[in-house]
């Protein structure tokens, strides 16, 4: 399924869990290298995700030469923004291009974050949805530039307030795009207990109309904060994704590789066989059961042909062969037409 199917496949009224649609957060741990972000891509559709995403940006448009670290300086030690975007900033449009050309040979969906309103024009021919960053919510001129794209689009909601979610959402349903929001913790990296995922249930309660996700930022451990996420009903989940997780950098240290991706699959294809049917019914393999568990009505002593059957003559056992006990008030009153045994399975037939 491509990511743009699922604004008219999932009913987020539904209650139901859906198998999430996986984005690989490549980002920018390409480090400049055509032949690592493709490496990225054939590791991201190894490990079974649905879509790679890169990142697009100039870091002159991006942030100013003062704009400081907000990571774990210990792990990505540039102490600028603008230092870490100019490092990483070397992929533009014809390289947006070729990585889309290459997606499509390798059957993944290719993706790209734009954070200018260049990018975000140029990007509009290679994507069928926009994905807008947490750091843009509040970012009404470049949120409005992409809707005027009549595309789809993901909002992360990390580090905002409820008022700035329902703010952004207000701006993106006055231009009627279809809206996925994901829950965020903007925090490199993100503690487990700094995680929130009920935060997801509450974005379902406010914006039940909206398809919800979850963008991580945990480290990969096992994948059980994705997994989770996913429990609770995320439909999306991002998160970063790396060929190499002992790289120095911001979004190498964080992210997950091709084998925690794979157990990321195996971990909800397992989840989601346990989960079963999202309706209250009796399964096939439960016949047995139905049959031979449940109880019949049974004579509790001798019956006369002839005999009026009161509620002393019945009682309930099993299997459940013969006259359901929802139907004692049926029996009671009846003339039996033939002599009944004492411990028999009572039958319809054998009454007037």
């Amino acid at each position: 399924m491509k990511l743009v199917d699922l604004f008219t496949n999932i009913n987020p009224y539904e209650k139901k869990l859906y198998k999430p649609y996986i984005i690989a957060e490549a980002g920018v741990n390409h480090e400049g290298s055509m032949d690592i972000a493709k490496r990225l891509i054939d590791e991201a559709k190894f490990g079974g995700a649905d879509a790679i995403k890169f990142q697009t940006y100039k870091a002159n448009t991006i942030a100013s030469k003062n704009s400081p670290a907000y990571w774990d300086t210990t792990k990505e030690p540039t102490k600028t923004q603008y230092e870490l975007f100019t490092k990483h900033d070397k992929f533009w449009k014809n390289e947006m291009e070729e990585l889309k050309k290459y997606c499509d040979k390798a059957d993944i969906e290719f993706l790209s974050t734009p954070f200018d309103l260049e990018s975000a024009k140029f990007l509009n021919d290679l994507m069928d949805v926009f994905k807008i960053s947490s750091s843009d919510i509040t970012n009404k001129p470049f949120i409005e530039y992409i809707c005027q794209f009549k595309k789809p689009i993901i909002l992360s909601t990390g580090a905002s307030a409820l008022n700035e979610i329902f703010e952004a959402v207000g701006w993106i349903e006055y231009y009627k795009n279809p809206l996925a929001l994901l829950h965020c913790v903007l925090n490199y990296p993100t503690k487990d207990k700094n995680a929130n995922l009920g935060m997801i249930l509450d974005l379902k309660a406010r914006f039940p109309d909206k398809l919800i996700g979850y963008s991580d930022h945990t480290l990969p451990k096992n994948m059980r904060v994705c997994e989770m996420a996913v429990l609770l009903g995320s439909v999306i989940i991002e998160k970063h994704f790396t060929h190499d997780k002992s790289l120095q950098g911001n979004d190498h240290y964080h992210a997950m590789d091709k084998d925690d991706l794979k157990q990321f699959r195996y971990n909800l294809d397992s989840a989601f066989e346990i989960l079963g049917e999202f309706e209250v019914k009796s399964i096939e393999d439960e016949e047995p059961a139905r049959k031979n568990a449940r109880r019949s009505l049974v004579s509790a002593k001798s019956i006369k042909k002839g005999d009026i059957i009161t509620d002393d003559c019945l009682t309930f056992k099993r299997p459940a062969h013969g006259i359901s006990p929802k139907f004692i008030d049926d029996i009671v009153g009846k003339v039996a037409l033939k002599d009944i045994k004492e411990d028999e399975i009572l039958q319809w037939n054998m009454f007037e």
